[in-house]
């Protein structure tokens, strides 16, 4: 009876350690990657978070830390160097750090459109971008003034010739639009644009509206850029196996931006869960804008638009941004179409293009509350 007993411990013992062992290999099984954003977490970057809460990237294999940005941090410095194998940033800014050294490839364009606005009072009579001359135009520099400085270009104004323009470096708010510092402020559709309307107009009582408001939108400029996309360093790229964990983080990510798509208010609570210092009606005014920066994907969510990639460059060129057009290869999209195969076969009705998707009326709180 001894020895049944002591067999029966004996066996429950190596259970253990077998168990054991199992999760220790699962825990391995899943391959450790970050991703860089740009900024602080934001519906900008909602996908990435709903598809982590979601467990996208898990089940892909992928063990995600997402690292906040802030001014000080440039996410393609932070790739090139090894510290992330995925970053977020606009498509010149990349092209310039490649131009300076660095051997960064564009896997996924997220963003089909640009989101870069210029704003006034109505009482500037700022109305379009000739009307800049002579005025105190803001920007927040760091790479985010190539848009500007192109259309001030291309209208004969030099942003370097204070005789043409003043230009002012702004803080990323509106502060000195709204104390009357600049003439005409920077501000992005999903954020900036937003705190205007968030604030009393000490006229009215109310809030700003709309109509208080001169916008200048660089889609309609024609010296718009592509946007957030992601982007890898092409040596770790090159490396063997790591082709494969790409196409499953674009696909756990490509995941959770139509997740946020149909799931707006749950994907802006993720948001706020994640430590947003933004309130509630930013959160969701910022996220319906983001989609509408993605949203229709008439190739799938993260296909490059050739067109949109050829006007993006031959800006950048013109408004000084790179010298010459970029090496071969600094995009890709096959990754991408990888992924969206990928997805379409396990989920035959997920939507990869948002063909449908129509943008919502979010009313805006005092504070963005």
């Amino acid at each position: 009876m001894r020895k049944i007993v002591s067999l029966f411990v004996i066996l429950v013992l190596l259970l253990g350690v077998f168990s054991t062992g199992l999760g220790s290999a699962q825990d391995e099984e899943l391959t450790p990657v970050s991703l860089q954003l740009q900024w602080v977490a934001q519906s900008q970057f909602a996908g990435y978070y709903a598809a982590l809460a979601q467990g996208y990237y898990e089940e892909e294999g992928l063990d995600l830390t997402i690292l906040e940005g802030a001014v000080e941090i440039v996410p393609q410095q932070v790739v090139a160097s090894g510290g992330a194998e995925f970053g977020l940033a606009w498509v010149p800014k990349v092209l310039e750090s490649n131009e300076q050294g660095v051997n960064l490839v564009n896997i996924a364009q997220v963003f089909q459109r640009s989101g870069t606005l210029e704003v006034s009072f109505v009482d500037t009579g700022i109305e379009s971008v000739e009307d800049f001359e002579g005025m105190r135009i803001g920007t927040w520099g760091f790479g985010n003034e190539h848009e500007l400085y192109a259309a001030m270009r291309a209208v004969g104004i030099d942003p370097d010739n204070e005789d043409d323009v003043t230009i002012v470096l702004q803080p990323f708010d509106m502060s000195l639009l709204i104390n009357g510092e600049v003439d005409a402020a920077q501000a992005m559709t999903y954020n900036e644009y937003a705190q205007v309307l968030e604030q009393i107009n000490p006229e009215t009582g109310e809030l700003f509206q709309p109509e208080d408001l001169n916008v200048i939108d660089f889609n309609d400029v024609g010296t718009a850029m592509l946007q957030d996309h992601v982007f890898v360093n092409a040596d770790w790229l090159a490396e063997e196996g790591n082709e494969d964990i790409a196409v499953a983080f674009l696909k756990a990510s490509f995941r959770g931006w139509i997740f946020c798509r149909d799931n707006p208010e749950e994907c802006v609570e993720i948001v706020l869960d994640n430590g947003s210092t933004l309130g509630e009606s930013h959160q969701t005014w910022q996220l319906n804008e983001i989609s509408k920066l993605i949203w229709p994907s008439p190739a799938g969510i993260g296909v490059m638009d050739e067109d949109l990639w050829t006007q993006t460059v031959e800006v950048a060129i013109e408004g000084e941004v790179i010298a010459e057009e970029p090496a071969e290869g600094a995009w890709r999209s096959d990754l991408a179409e990888a992924a969206l195969d990928s997805l379409m076969m396990s989920m035959e009705d997920m939507d990869v293009t948002g063909e449908d998707w129509e943008p919502v009326e979010v009313e805006l709180r005092e504070g963005g509350e």
